[in-house]
């Protein structure tokens, strides 16, 4: 017997008040301890292993049935967002200027419906790898469970995680084969000029100034750097400088965000970037110090184990409710940094529909609960496939 929707829907109330208590308690990168713990609690009830601490806050719990030796990674994030909450729900955030506003509370209980289920039932034949992990939201939580021996201390020949899409209505599926989600940097450019009175601007160099033109001129680094084949994007989100109206500042900073879907043109944006923001400076006698942090690799599916999550896909809801090929996605996923250790497939799963709702990282947003057995569905029936049970 292989797991379906209806095998899950008697954990639908469990998951919903699993996601819903985590999302009433949410904890930013590498302060999940709350979470952890609710989770390694959890596995352990269902007699699973246990180890906690992996990549500071992260839990991973194992699972094993039969005697086959192949092994499946399956994991989830745990963390939240610095953002005020507007919703006014019972299970609204308790925590001022926190909360769950990207569904990591509802990938986290998806992922223990599975356990529960698959500890139930047991019917695969091999090792089952729970990977929960922290600070998935630019800390680099991923690298961190992987730097604390992740694949060494818990092998995986796949490994396979997935993200709610409020656009994509409750039923359907988004997996893509090779590039998904691009890969992500921050970056800082630090303007030295000669402070001055604001009255005098001729005895000085004037930093604001120097900011603004370097923001200006990096406009162009896509339009005239970057093939038009490619896709790439450059935003400045922040200019800071001066703290006094009669002042003129000595130093400015600027800041802001680029997306790639491959590390050369990442390079290549960076290598522009430092050379404009260098030569713009020095045109107007002030200096520029770029500070690029290439935070996130390109997420990019295995084509093979992208074909074996569409049909576990399809099996559940249908292949007309499976898109595969959905639009690429230009944010960023440090999941991206397991796949580049084990092939493994990210897919979408659709968590849209409900009253209010709305795209993530947004104030307003909260998880679908709908969606739980679904997520739980395709992680239990995809371990039962792949890990098959001889028979008797």
């Amino acid at each position: 017997m292989t797991t379906t929707l209806d095998s899950l829907t008697p954990l639908h109330a469990d998951m919903r008040a699993w996601r819903r208590d985590i999302h009433a308690h949410p904890e930013l990168g590498f302060q999940e301890s709350r979470t952890a713990a609710l989770v390694a609690d959890k596995l352990e009830a269902l007699g699973i292993e246990v180890t906690r601490g992996v990549g500071r806050t992260g839990v991973v719990g194992t699972l094993r049935a039969g005697s086959g030796k192949a092994t499946l990674g399956l994991r989830a994030d745990m963390d939240a967002l610095p953002i005020a909450e507007t919703n006014g729900f019972e299970h609204r955030s308790q925590r001022a200027g926190v909360m769950h506003a990207c569904g990591h509370d509802g990938h986290t209980a998806m992922l223990l419906g599975a356990a529960h289920h698959l500890a139930r039932t047991k019917r695969f034949d091999g090792t089952v790898h729970f990977i929960f992990q922290p600070a998935e939201e630019g800390l680099g939580g991923a690298q961190a469970m992987i730097d604390d021996g992740l694949f060494r201390r818990f092998p995986c020949d796949a490994i396979f995680g997935m993200h709610n899409r409020p656009s994509l209505g409750v039923g359907r599926f988004a997996v893509r084969a090779g590039p998904m989600m691009a890969g992500g940097a921050f970056f800082d450019i630090h303007v030295t000029g000669k402070g001055a009175h604001g009255a005098r601007p001729e005895t000085g160099v004037d930093a604001a100034l120097v900011a603004a033109q370097i923001a200006v001129a990096l406009q162009s680094v896509v339009s005239r750097n970057v093939a038009a084949v490619d896709t790439a994007v450059l935003s400045v989100t922040q200019i800071h400088a001066g703290d006094a109206y009669n002042v003129i500042p000595q130093t400015a900073r600027l800041g802001g965000t680029v997306r790639a879907f491959s590390k050369e043109v990442m390079a290549l944006v960076e290598s522009s970037m430092r050379r404009i923001a260098e030569g713009t400076a020095q045109g107007f006698g002030a200096r520029a110090e770029l500070d690029f942090r290439a935070l996130f690799s390109p997420t990019v599916n295995d084509p093979a184990e992208a074909d074996y999550a569409a049909m576990i896909c399809s099996e559940l809801v249908g292949a007309e409710r499976v898109d595969r090929n959905p639009a690429l996605i230009m944010g960023s996923e440090d999941f991206s940094a397991m796949l580049e250790q084990v092939p493994g497939c990210y897919l979408n799963i659709g968590n849209g529909g409900a009253d209010g709702g709305c795209e993530v990282h947004n104030p307003g947003y909260d998880f679908n609960d709908e969606a739980l057995p679904l997520g739980a569905a395709f992680f239990a029936r995809l371990v039962e496939r792949r890990l098959a049970a001889k028979a008797g």
